[in-house]
């Protein structure tokens, strides 16, 4: 028999990527969800690029399905391992009882074999074929490096029953959990998979966990009802443009960007934009870029316009938005918008060299003459004529600021 320091030496040293209940890019950290899961657009700035992702083409931002995790890295709860009792150890001159089921060859002979790395699935695999569940699970108990190899080898070769017999024998009850969970991915049709997300609110999770889980089950729940709806296409808005996918199993993001571009007027019903924002507690933020990106897609730029709250500030009427307007040009020139539509928003950028670079880029010339006309930059003015096209009417105009005395050029 190896002794074991020379066990847990064989099994450390195993070439084999091992898993770890610890590691927080194990199998089950995968699975751990939080309500961000749903909510791929954050607070900060950088994350508005998620916004140009959304399109109606049957591809869903962020994640491919709202019930899976964010690749990113999820905070693990402290998982403390679950009976780790020493190995079972026989006094001398007392023979060991037979635990070797009928018709089975003695299996911890296998163990006196001196064998390569490479081989430590091998070890595993034969374990498995000829120890009872109860013995294999106590040996494994007290061998933590083997119990994540064999949890490893469980998990690669999709033996979903075992492992859970194994986790429950563990008392790793939420693990158990996950694995439960997990079974709604592989369901295709809706209808059961809002069913499965239903029994899930059941099982042993966080308050969080669960949260996340009830929001999972009722946005599939709204979809359905969406689907049936819209699925015969009656709206004028189908015709104009079809729908290339079913709304099924789509993340919140894309949800709401489905129902800004065909449902956008509505009020009080499961399409409105309004009670998808409200029933999943979406911010400003993400509830503005979606629905932009919808409108402007759809070239409605009375809605586009109305989505900019102003405010009044001795008399004069400023536009603002939750985010920059330099990254409203960008989502509006994304959409194909018209330059007149590009100008007006180029203007209410604050910094005047990105506002200067912002419509040199779009040809907004109006916009770079009125800059450096406010800018009194009589250099820049005369530089940026030489650019225009001759004739035009960005030449003339610049001509008629250059000869106004009233202006007083500071060069």
């Amino acid at each position: 028999m190896m002794k074991k320091s020379e066990e847990d030496e064989y099994w450390n040293s195993s070439k084999f990527r091992a898993f770890t209940f610890d590691d927080e890019d194990d199998e089950f950290s995968r699975l751990k969800e939080s309500r961000q899961a749903i909510r791929r657009l954050a607070e900060e700035d950088e994350d508005e690029d998620e916004v140009e992702k959304v399109s109606w083409s049957g591809e869903p931002i962020g994640s491919k399905d709202p019930g899976r995790a964010p690749e990113g890295r999820t905070e693990k709860p402290d998982r403390t391992r679950h009976n780790q009792t020493e190995p079972h150890r026989t006094p001398q001159n007392q023979t060991q009882p037979d635990r070797t089921p009928q018709n089975q060859t003695e299996p911890v002979r296998t163990r006196n074999l001196r064998l390569t790395p490479a081989a430590s699935f091998q070890v595993l695999i034969h374990l498995k074929r000829t120890l009872s569940k109860d013995v294999l699970f106590a040996e494994l108990r007290s061998r933590q490096t083997a119990l994540r190899h064999f949890v490893q080898y469980l998990t690669e070769t999709r033996d979903q029953d075992l492992l859970l017999e194994l986790l429950r024998s563990l008392n790793r009850t939420e693990d158990v959990a996950l694995l439960q969970y997990r079974e709604q991915l592989s369901l295709s049709d809706a209808p059961r998979r809002r069913d499965f997300l239903k029994t899930c609110l059941s099982l042993p999770f966080s308050a969080d966990d669960l949260a996340h889980i009830q929001d999972q089950h009722d946005l599939l729940d709204r979809q359905i009802l969406i689907e049936v709806w819209d699925r015969e296409g009656k709206l004028d808005v189908f015709r104009k443009f079809p729908r290339k996918a079913s709304i099924l199993n789509m993340p919140v993001i894309t949800t709401l960007y489905y129902c800004c571009l065909y449902h956008y007027s509505e009020q009080g019903t499961f399409s409105s934009p309004s009670s998808v924002r409200q029933t999943f507690k979406l911010s400003e933020k993400q509830y503005f870029v979606t629905a932009l990106a919808a409108r402007a897609k759809l070239k409605a730029w009375t809605d586009v316009d109305a989505l900019f709250s102003s405010r009044n500030w001795l008399g004069f009427t400023r536009k603002r938005a939750p985010i920059s307007f330099q990254r409203v040009v960008d989502i509006l020139h994304r959409n194909s918008a018209p330059s007149q539509v590009l100008q007006d928003y180029i203007g209410l950028v604050d910094d005047p060299q990105q506002r200067v670079s912002l419509a040199s880029r779009h040809r907004c010339h109006d916009v770079v003459i009125n800059t450096y006309r406010d800018m009194k930059d009589r250099q820049l003015l005369l530089g940026y004529r030489a650019k225009v096209e001759r004739g035009s009417a960005a030449e003339r105009k610049i001509d008629e600021l250059l000869s106004q005395p009233q202006i007083r050029w500071k060069n």
